[in-house]
């Protein structure tokens, strides 16, 4: 553990490691309630498919130089190491990464982080935006699909099956 990483730990906030500063992670409750709702989605699908781990937002992923912290995160049980899951932070990027979009978000730091993510590995993310009500699927920095309430999200090549509708993550 670096020095940066041992402060970052001495509160009880959030924070996210980038290049070598504590970010501090800012929710607000409509942001919580759909990252529940997006990892209670995977973790019901994960009970009947054991294909890997669904993670908080409070779990670290060493993304490049930088600890990442994404809102909820999945890991396929193929990459997890043989000990099984880290007792810290992981030091693998996730295969799915969902970021919960608020309106006092900057899109040019929203992108860099996809990027971020891509860069390291990660082979999804999901951008669920709370202000449109939308979820944008990266399957690269470039290749995005945006879904409405109207559609249905899934993700065949690591939640084979899954289906979750997208009203469903923004009901009240």
């Amino acid at each position: 553990m670096t020095a940066t990483t041992q402060v970052a730990y001495e509160d009880d906030l959030d924070y996210e490691i980038v290049n070598g500063h504590k970010e501090v992670k800012m929710a607000g409750a409509s942001h919580g309630r759909i990252g529940g709702k997006v990892l209670s989605k995977i973790e019901v699908y994960l009970e009947q498919n054991a294909v890997g781990g669904v993670y908080l937002s409070n779990t670290t992923f060493l993304i490049g130089k930088n600890e990442r912290m994404p809102d909820v995160s999945f890991v396929s049980a193929a990459r997890f190491p043989p000990e099984g899951e880290p007792a810290t932070k992981w030091e693998i990027a996730p295969d799915l990464a969902v970021e919960i979009i608020s309106p006092n978000d900057i899109w040019d730091r929203v992108n860099q982080k996809v990027e971020e993510y891509f860069a390291a590995g990660v082979q999804q993310v999901w951008l669920v935006s709370l202000p449109l009500e939308r979820v944008i699927i990266y399957d690269s920095p470039t290749q995005t699909v945006t879904l409405t309430t109207n559609d249905e999200l899934t993700s065949e090549r690591l939640l084979p099956g899954f289906k979750c509708r997208v009203a469903d993550l923004f009901a009240r």
